[in-house]
């Protein structure tokens, strides 16, 4: 454990857990400013690729064709609650593609939500697939094998034209090879891939910096500049209430934008700005981060604890981030029983 870095979970004086990190900073330019154990480590982004498969919807050409909003456009980049505004906006989807539930290649499954969950235990209620916290990005991938004439049955099949989209354009912001990116069925049944987090965090970094090309004639990066907006105006649609993405976004006001994968991965994407380019970026900022045990709770530990070492936001807005999400171990009679600590090492690397 000596030469990794670490996240240290305290029970009063003794080590209970420790969590090994790894983390690359990077520019748009491709520049690997910063890191954290192995930059390079092949990690399943999970749906902290989202905000990149709605990006290859907008490409195909669906939101027009559909009338996709900026919320709708959010919601296809979240992993939301199942609240009725998920719900509801899911449904208006729905009916605007012209398509129904039953085309839907995604189960449900308890909500991401305690209370909501908690509610539907309840009242017996058992969640369908407009309820998945994908619910949103398979409507739109539905409403691209339309755009694309391609035929709806199988569109989450991996050699479906939409899967192809989707593909292109992880090879495209990554500047992968198509073998260098491995492609796995995630629990909603889409695909998914597994990347070096310095490329992860390269596509992040694209999305920051395209929001600050918003008049440029490229389509392209028209749309990842409205990926980028539609994510930092309406953050509720990402999570929802209680959800640290919501959070984070609302709290950097349109600075960033951000995105957690399951089993302890998680996106940002800086734009251009005074800390940026104290950092020696050029352009936007992309943080990819991973926590190798999976733990999300440790995860955001130590993804706050990155922020801060780079000095992004004011000390007032991380604050009031830790101290939401980033809170003291308590027992059953609301004792504080432990603490965090990092042996973490942030490397600069350009």
């Amino acid at each position: 454990m000596d030469s990794h870095d670490l996240v240290l979970n305290w029970r009063g004086g003794v080590v209970e857990n420790s969590h090994i990190v790894h983390a690359a900073i990077v520019d748009s330019d491709n520049n690997l400013l910063f890191s954290l154990g192995d930059p390079n480590r092949l990690t399943l982004a999970r749906s902290a690729a989202k905000p990149f498969q709605a990006l290859a919807i907008l490409e195909t050409g669906a939101a027009e064709k559909f009338n996709f909003d900026e919320a709708d456009v959010a919601l296809m980049c979240g992993s939301h609650n199942s609240e009725d505004k998920h719900v509801s906006r899911v449904t208006a989807m729905l009916d605007k593609t012209g398509v129904s539930e039953e085309n839907m290649n995604c189960g449900g499954h308890p909500a991401l939500s305690k209370i909501i969950n908690n509610g539907w235990i309840k009242n017996g209620f058992a969640p369908t697939a407009i309820y998945s916290n994908c619910s949103a990005k398979h409507v739109g991938m539905l409403a691209a094998a339309k755009s694309l004439d391609a035929g709806i049955e199988n569109y989450h099949d991996p050699a479906h034209p939409v899967q192809a989209e989707i593909k292109r354009v992880h090879e495209d912001l990554s500047k992968l090879k198509p073998e260098e990116i491995y492609w796995v069925i995630d629990g909603c049944n889409a695909p998914s891939p597994a990347l070096p987090l310095s490329n992860m965090a390269l596509m992040y970094a694209a999305l920051a910096h395209a929001a600050d090309q918003e008049k440029s004639a490229n389509k392209s990066i028209q749309n990842q500049a409205r990926i980028f907006n539609a994510m930092v105006t309406h953050p509720e649609m990402i999570g929802g209430d209680s959800r640290f993405c919501t959070d984070l976004m609302r709290a950097f006001s349109g600075t960033l934008i951000g995105k957690l994968g399951a089993e302890g991965c998680y996106g940002i994407g800086v734009r251009d700005c005074e800390s940026t380019r104290r950092l020696g970026a050029k352009n936007g900022l992309g943080i990819a981060i991973k926590i190798e045990d999976g733990n999300i709770d440790m995860l955001y530990v130590a993804l706050m604890e990155v922020l801060t070492r780079l000095d992004i936001g004011t000390e007032d807005v991380r604050e009031s981030l830790k101290t939401t999400h980033c809170t003291m171990p308590k027992n059953t009679m609301g004792v504080v029983t432990g603490h965090t600590s990092f042996k973490m090492d942030l490397k600069k690397r350009n």
